[in-house]
């Protein structure tokens, strides 16, 4: 079995590899096409915040979960996906830390499978995903009806939903998961986490915090951001040379840990 089949990295999306929410981030280009009213945009940008500067918990869930079901009744689904489409193949590509992307870049160059696992709406992840280049979405599936979302969700993948759907894909693909890497924010994914081998606590809240350091675990700081159309732009820049010397550091560093 090649090591690509044993090994994977499962990264949540929001504030872990956006420097937001992926639905916030979405905001401009789904007022622009009409989706979105002001008023919309701005109770959901109030719902949000609390999340934004708190972190996640179980009310503040709830409320973005109602938020999102009240203002998507109706939209038409393929309609959804290329506003998301054309936003993320654009210039709005939403604000993403260049530590994330580096290490996605280094678990690409070693081999192993990238995953992305969010509790974000399907139709919002499913692009992003694609330009980050993910193996594999994890996302929450959302109701559709005679092609038009319903508001509801059929499946929210959050705290122990997103690890039950991470183990199963690892059943299917034949990964050995105490080989496995998950990065989060958030002490939602704290299941997703404990699942793995090698977690990796990523600008943690302070309950995740408090976890990582009773047991050990690597906790990283993620500051920088860049638009993401312009680190896919700049990467080629740096030659065949430097890619593979990258790679090769790449393998080291995980070979180390």
């Amino acid at each position: 079995m090649s090591k690509y089949r044993q090994v994977a990295a499962v990264f949540d999306l929001d504030k872990t590899i956006v420097a937001t929410s992926s639905a916030l981030a979405m905001h401009g280009p789904l007022r622009k096409a009409g989706f979105l009213s002001r008023s919309d945009a701005l109770a959901s940008t109030l719902v949000q915040l609390p999340y934004l500067l708190f972190g996640e918990a179980e009310d503040r869930n709830a409320r973005m979960r109602a938020q999102l079901a009240r203002i998507s009744h109706g939209w038409n689904a393929e309609s959804v996906r290329e506003i998301v489409r054309a936003a993320t193949s654009s210039s709005l590509h939403p604000l993403c830390y260049i530590d994330a992307l580096d290490a996605i870049e280094m678990h690409r160059a070693a081999g192993h499978a990238i995953v992305i696992a969010s509790a974000s709406p399907a139709p919002l992840v499913d692009p992003l995903a694609a330009i980050l280049g993910a193996d594999f979405t994890l996302a929450t599936q959302v109701e559709i009806v005679n092609g038009r979302l319903t508001g509801q969700l059929d499946d929210f993948n959050h705290g122990g939903v997103k690890a039950i759907a991470v183990e199963r894909l690892a059943q299917q693909q034949g990964w050995d998961l105490s080989q496995c890497w998950a990065y989060s924010d958030s002490i939602s994914d704290l299941p997703l986490l404990e699942l793995v081998g090698r977690p990796v606590a990523v600008n943690p809240d302070r309950q995740l915090r408090k976890v990582a350091k009773e047991r050990n675990w690597a906790i990283r700081s993620f500051t920088r951001t860049v638009r993401l159309r312009r680190y896919r732009i700049a990467l080629p820049a740096v030659g065949l040379i430097g890619f593979i010397l990258a790679g090769l550091a790449a393998r080291h560093q995980l070979s180390r840990r």
